[in-house]
């Protein structure tokens, strides 16, 4: 199905257009917010083709389409649903849009009050602020390891410093990005956002001095720019209250971006710099003490994160290193966990020769698999089948227990962005000792989530009378499982 097709089958089974608040997605996910979600028709949304899975959050549907076809269906989802608005055409046979909308307000804002605890929402809101900065990282990122990797091979020495110039650009300045995501996120105005975070970039603040030391330009990375901006939404929100509306143009911006900015250079700027130090301390201080115990525990949990949507609350931890130390030495051990779903999937592969349904759906999945994007495994294979999920967690905290082992080691293992995993997380390694021991490192530790998973799925993931596999969860069950084999 072409982008256009995926998003004309997906506007009625989410109630229409008049059901539909807001339209977004992230790497993988089509995040749609209803007004309604009485309306939305979960069991035929979950069948549709194309559609590995649906994650139904507190406030949104998570429709998991995979990367690059998630970024041309939205903005087709948005454009259906503008044009039906504008021609008056509304959810459930007529229903005027405006009473709808108060409806499904009413009762979303129920849902929310009974489902939401303020660590979700906070989560939430933290992976909305990053999740659309992922491109330009993983883009800059690939870029540095191309230029790296002509460095080491001295090969075109005059275009090396064209590459590190592009690589570097987005990462000298995110945190104004980072200033205006937040703003943006919490109610804000945007470019404030980052005209308040850009003071933490700016070269001149060298000649400031806080506690009788100099700043220095980036000291707090995006911790200080996500601190820097909440604060000027603030700022921002109690003027808005208070100035005269005469007065709110010149004066609520003054305001916004002065007193902020003076809170960020004499004070924000020096506790987000040694918070941001103290994580990239603790985390080379875990893994080279105890990286085999810290490898299969970040190995083996990640799944479960990634299942629920909540990994993207990692992205700041994986920002901050990569600013501080130049890569994260976390991302390749959580990509482990991508390494024990593939093995699990192809325990199951084997053990269903005779369930030609199950193979085609494995078949389908293990491609995204194999380049870390997880969910059409998760949705379409582990979890209706439940054993599977498991072992394949087992697989992955095998294969984070070895890639810590070598870090314990001394041999370090990072990724210079993030966003891809799996095979698609080569051209981003780095390491102490060279590009080419962290690719041996990675690869065998891919090499032995893939056998974990593989080997405790096939023992114990698929055992005994199990439920009908369908491909997507909610689907009519379509084939009988496997059945215990003898040996």
């Amino acid at each position: 199905m072409n982008p256009q097709d995926i998003a004309a089958a997906l506007l009625p089974l989410l109630g229409g257009a008049g059901n539909v608040r807001t339209v977004g997605h992230c790497m993988t996910r089509l995040r749609v917010e209803v007004a309604d979600r009485s309306q939305v028709r979960g069991a035929e949304l979950r069948a549709l083709p194309g559609v590995p899975g649906v994650v139904e959050d507190g406030e949104s549907f998570q429709v998991v389409l995979g990367p690059g076809t998630v970024a041309r269906v939205a903005p087709e989802l948005e454009r259906l649903v503008a044009e039906a608005s504008a021609a008056g055409v509304t959810a459930a046979g007529g229903t005027a849009a405006e009473v709808l909308a108060e409806r499904g307000a009413a009762l979303r804002d129920r849902q929310r009050a009974r489902n939401a605890t303020p660590g979700k929402l906070f989560l939430r809101r933290l992976a909305q602020i990053f999740v659309p900065l992922i491109p330009a990282l993983v883009g800059c990122g690939v870029i540095a390891g191309a230029g790296g990797l002509l460095a080491n091979l001295h090969w075109l020495p005059a275009l090396v410093p064209a590459l590190s110039a592009i690589a570097s650009g987005f990462m000298s300045l995110i945190a104004v990005f980072v200033g205006y995501q937040t703003a943006k996120e919490f109610g804000g105005t945007p470019v404030l956002g980052g005209a308040v975070a850009a003071v933490i970039v700016y070269p001149g603040v060298t000649h400031v001095a806080v506690f009788g030391r100099q700043l220095a330009p980036g000291q707090g990375g995006v911790l200080g720019a996500l601190g820097a901006a909440l604060l000027g939404t603030v700022v921002e929100k109690a003027c808005r209250r208070v100035v005269p509306e005469a007065l709110d143009v010149l004066v609520t911006p003054f305001l916004t971006v002065l007193l902020p900015g003076l809170v960020t250079l004499y004070g924000l700027m020096f506790v987000a710099g040694e918070v941001s130090s103290a994580i990239g301390r603790c985390a080379e201080w875990l893994l080279a003490n105890g990286g085999v115990v810290a490898g299969f525990a970040l190995g083996g949990l990640f799944l479960p994160l990634v299942m629920l949507g909540l990994h993207q609350a990692l992205i700041p931890i994986h920002t901050t290193l990569i600013a501080e130390r130049g890569s994260t030495v976390l991302l390749p051990i959580l990509a482990m966990a991508g390494a024990g779903q593939v093995g699990a999937a192809l325990a199951v592969h084997v053990r269903s020769a005779g369930d030609a349904s199950v193979r085609k759906v494995i078949r389908s999945a293990l491609p995204a698999g194999l380049l870390g994007i997880g969910e059409p495994l998760i949705y379409g294979v582990s979890l209706p089948l439940g054993r599977p999920f498991a072992t394949a967690c087992v697989g992955g905290a095998f294969g984070g227990a070895f890639v810590g082992l070598f870090h314990q080691l001394g041999d370090t293992v990072g990724a210079t962005a993030i966003g891809p995993s799996g095979w698609a997380l080569f051209p981003l390694l780095a390491g102490n000792h060279g590009l080419g021991r962290a690719v041996v490192v990675y690869g065998a530790g891919l090499l032995v989530g893939y056998g974990a998973g593989f080997v405790a799925t096939y023992l114990f993931g698929v055992r005994g009378p199990s439920p009908a596999l369908s491909p997507f969860p909610g689907a009519p069950p379509q084939t009988p499982l496997l059945k215990r084999r003898r040996s």
